[in-house]
């Protein structure tokens, strides 16, 4: 495991001209929160998907928030911090931060209220990135016991929510929207001929 601060420490001597230099992608911001959703009381499970030629150096893949029951308004807030470092080989399987957003109610049960993915933006400097949510629509049955008695139809697995054909053979509905904000740092692309 090369880290940078260990690169700039070595001798200029045989020894570092060997040293192979990756692409870096650090990743530092927040999930801010949640709005849209039918009721409050919401937290989110998070977690990062990334190609095989991504290894993570720092921080966690994946997590959770706290529950926010928001006074006013339907946001609700989370502010759940984000720091991720990676290396690369190259550009394929850029990585894609997927959600879901989960209600609890006043018994302590929870609901699924949605899933969704966005990609980490591809440029660097600070975004705003606003992830919208669906959820599998059940059939007509599964609804009526879902406005009774809660739960509803989940994913067997959660690939489906960030990769392709799979998705879009499901019945859903929309949910709400997550709000992020990113800060991206990128070093040494341009070795790999992308701009930044």
């Amino acid at each position: 495991m090369f880290n940078s601060a260990l690169l700039c420490a070595l001798p200029a001597g045989r020894g570092a001209a060997h040293i192979p230099v990756m692409a870096e992608l650090h990743i530092i911001g927040q999930i801010v929160g949640a709005s849209g959703f039918p009721q409050s009381s919401l937290f989110c499970k998070w977690g990062i998907h990334t190609g095989g030629a991504w290894r993570l150096l720092s921080g966690l893949k994946e997590g959770q928030t706290q529950v926010d029951l928001p006074q006013t308004g339907d946001m609700a807030y989370w502010s759940h911090p984000i720091d991720l470092h990676y290396t690369t080989k190259g550009l394929q399987g850029w990585p894609k931060l997927h959600l879901q957003v989960w209600h609890q109610d006043a018994f302590g049960r929870c609901q699924l209220y949605g899933y969704g993915y966005c990609h980490v933006p591809s440029s660097p400097g600070h975004h705003h990135v606003r992830c919208v949510t669906w959820r599998p629509l059940g059939s007509w049955q599964e609804q009526i016991a879902q406005t009774f008695v809660g739960g509803g139809p989940q994913l067997r697995s959660t690939d489906i929510i960030y990769s392709g054909a799979d998705r879009y053979r499901l019945h859903t509905v929309a949910m709400g929207t997550v709000e992020l904000e990113l800060g991206i740092i990128m070093r040494h692309f341009d070795r790999y001929g992308v701009e930044s």
